[in-house]
């Protein structure tokens, strides 16, 4: 996939998916903490497989594709069809942790939003999804998708990796290592992403969802739940 951009949208591309974007994308491990407490997950390979399969069978078949569709409704000013979305995704979110991962960081973005002077069709107190969010923001700036995508992707991945640096625990040569081994699914999600119709959105894993809903009760944790 190749990907143009200016300097300026690379600015904002940098800004949307740095780590120091107040959303707290970094206090959830989606699961992985559970996963890892049972021993299903050990070592550097079983992260690559756990962080892969979530990007190729989640992040590219209910995120990426709603993201590109928030988009579109954020160019044409549409806010029935972005609330829409909004609840599309949500109810793809299969536990009450993974709901509460998104729409934390949902909050914290809206708030982030009010600040810069970027209008959504959402009130506080709605419930929100963080992908919605980040699609308002996006084309407020003029980002193309592939572009969004690649940030929003990029910032999904670093989360995850971060979190398997503290928890398997892995070196930080390890961490650089898996973010360079995982790249490429990056580009397989943005381009998977593009052939997912709104009626095909959903993703089924069925282990990830286990993960999560037991980690709501587990009883030593470092993530929030």
């Amino acid at each position: 996939m190749a990907i143009v951009t200016t300097d300026a949208s690379i600015l904002r591309l940098l800004q949307l998916s740095s780590v120091s974007l107040p959303v707290g994308g970094y206090a959830f491990s989606q699961g992985m903490e559970y996963a890892i407490d049972k021993g299903w997950v050990k070592r550097k390979a079983d992260v690559l497989d756990w962080v892969g399969l979530q990007m190729q069978q989640s992040v590219a078949r209910v995120d990426l594709p709603v993201l590109r569709l928030c988009m579109l409704a954020a160019e044409q000013q549409n806010s029935v069809r972005l609330k829409e979305l909004n609840d599309l995704v949500l109810a793809c979110r299969e536990t009450k942790e993974l709901r509460l991962n998104d729409t934390a960081m949902g909050e914290a973005l809206f708030r982030l939003m009010g600040s810069l002077d970027i209008k959504t069709p959402f009130e506080r107190g709605e419930v929100m999804s963080f992908v919605p969010l980040f699609a308002i923001a996006a084309a407020h700036w003029t980002l193309k998708f592939d572009v969004a995508a690649l940030g929003f992707s990029w910032s999904w991945l670093e989360n995850q990796i971060a979190a398997a640096t503290k928890l398997v625990p892995l070196g930080q040569t390890q961490a650089q290592e898996l973010l360079g081994e995982l790249q490429g699914d990056i580009h397989q999600a943005i381009s998977l992403s593009l052939t997912i119709e709104e009626d095909r959105i959903g993703a089924g894993l069925p282990m990830i969802a286990i993960a999560s809903a037991q980690h709501e009760t587990q009883y030593s944790r470092l993530f929030r739940s």
